[in-house]
């Protein structure tokens, strides 16, 4: 196998002329070494940075599973899914997660992948039912451990690593320095790289202190968001309630906003971040579930309606802007009653904004949705034929189209939704009726 123009084409695939100086690193590092602990930032890249070497080190004349890589959320799961079919390789890959048809995953496995991406919970599940042999598995990737740890996933992790009697290669990724290696891991004296680095100003990122008169900051969030000149922003809060609230309360103020926390369920969840990607929703209210792991862009603000208690999670939150090269702002709403954190120094500008009053413009895009996916044969190609032909919409009136299992989304200009529906009204895809009309949002809570 000709590596080099396996990784050029890999690249091209991905959209990136070359790899930055971690990837580098980390690529021989992986390939060179059997135990390695890669630490850097959040939105640097390592995903890519575990995943082209391992690609490396791939058989293709096996049928079993040869890398298992466990993650702490099945957002991180399916992001990582994500990038390695765009790397476009010829090898299998699924995930398993909790909340996902286990039925399905079970019919996944029995053609198994190369690669097999879960959380710990569902991956044990997988392993005490023999679903999958464990035997052919080399490579162990353990990435955001930290929060795998945090979220006492000990048990299922210990569980599942005592029954991969082959694996001769272990990787751990993290954001966090500073966490003790379980014994479990059997990782002992890992090759260290460690990207992270407290120096401030190399740093893109500029933080901004913004003051409210009131104890309730929904005000100054709004006069915030105003101020945004219509870009998108997440928006950080602490508790679940809370960012249902300010969701709710925004969309009465006419700001198009949606809700994500760990108290919904999987689709709920799912067509939240679907719409907030596709630029049907602007703002997203969240808590500290959507610091990492999740596939949503790069954002040029970020704001901390309420700041968490450790220094680890502001961070995380912070990762969410400013990545690689691109630059962006923090702000830190605050009133005079709250305790201050004590890993902050208010001594930054402070940005007023309560002349900031116009609203920001309609999102450009509505989502559409489809009562087939995948496993109705339905992909990216039908979807934008059927919307052109029987539709009347030109290409430039389609945003980003997600297929999924058993159902899609499509991001439909806003001005042609309604033209769109009348058109196709009863109309087949490929010879199948499917229910078609926008998407609801997640907003609007059920009494």
């Amino acid at each position: 196998m000709n590596n080099n123009v396996h990784s050029n084409n890999i690249l091209l695939n991905l959209g990136i002329t070359e790899l930055n100086e971690m990837q580098v690193v980390a690529q021989e590092a992986i390939i060179d070494s059997s135990d390695v602990l890669l630490l850097s930032p959040t939105g640097s890249g390592k995903t890519l940075a575990f995943l082209l070497p391992i690609f490396q080190t791939l058989i293709e004349e096996s049928n079993k599973v040869q890398c298992l890589i466990l993650v702490p959320s099945r957002e991180l799961a399916l992001q990582i899914e994500q990038v390695w079919k765009k790397m476009g390789t010829s090898f299998k890959v699924n995930t398993c997660y909790g909340g996902h048809s286990i039925e399905t995953e079970i019919k996944n496995l029995s053609n198994p992948p190369a690669i097999l991406i879960g959380t710990p919970g569902r991956i044990a599940d997988h392993i005490d039912r023999g679903t999958f042999e464990t035997d052919s598995i080399k490579t162990l990737i353990l990435d955001e451990f930290d929060k795998s740890l945090q979220l006492g996933f000990h048990e299922q992790m210990s569980f599942i690593i005592a029954r991969l009697p082959k694996v001769n290669k272990r990787i751990m990724v993290s954001a966090t320095d500073g966490i003790e290696i379980p014994k479990y891991t059997k990782v002992h004296k890992p090759v260290v790289l460690n990207f992270l680095t407290d120096d401030e100003d190399d740093s893109n990122l500029v933080t901004k202190l913004v003051l409210s008169p009131d104890k309730d900051k929904l005000e100054t969030l709004f006069n915030l968001i105003c101020s945004f000149k219509s870009e998108s922003a997440i928006i950080f809060c602490n508790h679940r309630d809370a960012a249902e609230r300010i969701s709710d309360l925004l969309n009465e103020k006419g700001i198009s906003v949606t809700y994500y926390h760990g108290g919904m369920d999987q689709d709920e969840r799912e067509r939240a971040l679907i719409q907030f990607r596709n630029g049907s929703v602007r703002y997203l209210i969240t808590t500290d579930l959507a610091a990492r792991g999740l596939d949503i862009p790069d954002m040029k603000h970020v704001v901390h309606y309420h700041l968490p208690s450790k220094v680890d999670e502001y961070t995380h939150r912070n990762g969410r802007t400013a990545r690689m090269t691109a630059s962006g702002t923090a702000y830190i709403l605050y009133n005079e009653a709250e305790k201050k954190a004590d890993y902050l120094d208010y001594k930054m500008p402070v940005l007023d904004v309560k002349n900031s009053i116009t609203l920001p413009k309609a999102p450009e895009y509505k989502t559409v949705y489809i009562s087939g996916g995948k496993k109705n044969k339905l992909n990216k190609i039908d979807i934008v034929g059927f919307f052109g032909q029987v539709g009347g919409l030109d290409k430039s009136d389609i945003g980003i189209i997600e297929v999924k299992d058993f159902i899609s989304f499509v991001a439909v200009k806003s001005t042609k939704v309604s033209n769109l529906l009348t058109a196709i009204r009863d109309k087949k895809m490929k010879g199948k009726k499917f229910k078609i009309e926008v998407a609801r949002n997640v907003v609007k809570k059920e009494e």
